[in-house]
């Protein structure tokens, strides 16, 4: 089929001066905003694939904001989908875990980059300090919470959080 050309939403495919191909199609965001985004590979083949599969997800509504953070993130969730649903003393604990712990730790990581190794880690260096063990599972709770919201959301794939919480019980059974 060569010379095909695509449908209006489909995105477009063409080469790159350096040899490489690139794709382009628009997504909608949660927050009603339509961006144009950019996928890259060396093939044609291998870039037509990428955007199936990237415009499959938009059409489930799975769309990924590559520039928000963990702690912009948590910003938000706090803000607007804890604070008036949960009481003033459970969004006092929620915020002062986030503040104080999470976002320092975590909190220029980009949401759709955490991986359940990036939890772990954070986990495990936590349970190295001081702090009691129902802190540290305090933590896991809001990052549950937080990613589970993200996920619902379409922000991200999964919920890393989940992932590595699986992981350390099986590490605990062995």
């Amino acid at each position: 089929m060569a010379g095909r050309r695509r449908g209006n939403g489909d995105g477009s495919i063409s080469r790159r001066k350096g040899g490489g191909w690139m794709a382009q199609y628009y997504a909608e965001f949660p927050n009603g905003q339509r961006k144009r985004k950019s996928i890259y590979a060396n093939t044609k083949g291998e870039v037509s694939r990428k955007l199936t599969e990237a415009l499959a997800d938009r059409n489930k509504g799975l769309v990924y904001d590559e520039k928000i953070t963990i702690g912009e993130y948590l910003g938000c969730w706090l803000r607007d989908s804890v604070k008036g649903t949960v009481k003033e003393t459970t969004y006092s604990n929620y915020s002062y875990i986030s503040r104080v712990h999470i976002v320092p730790a975590l909190g220029r990581v980009k949401l759709k980059s955490l991986t359940p190794a990036h939890v772990r880690s954070f986990y495990a260096e936590k349970s190295r300090t001081s702090l009691a063990s129902a802190t540290v599972k305090k933590m896991h709770v809001v990052l549950r919470k937080a990613l589970s919201q993200a996920l619902s959301d379409g922000l991200v794939p999964r919920n890393v959080a989940t992932a590595s919480e699986r992981s350390r019980r099986g590490d605990q059974a062995a």
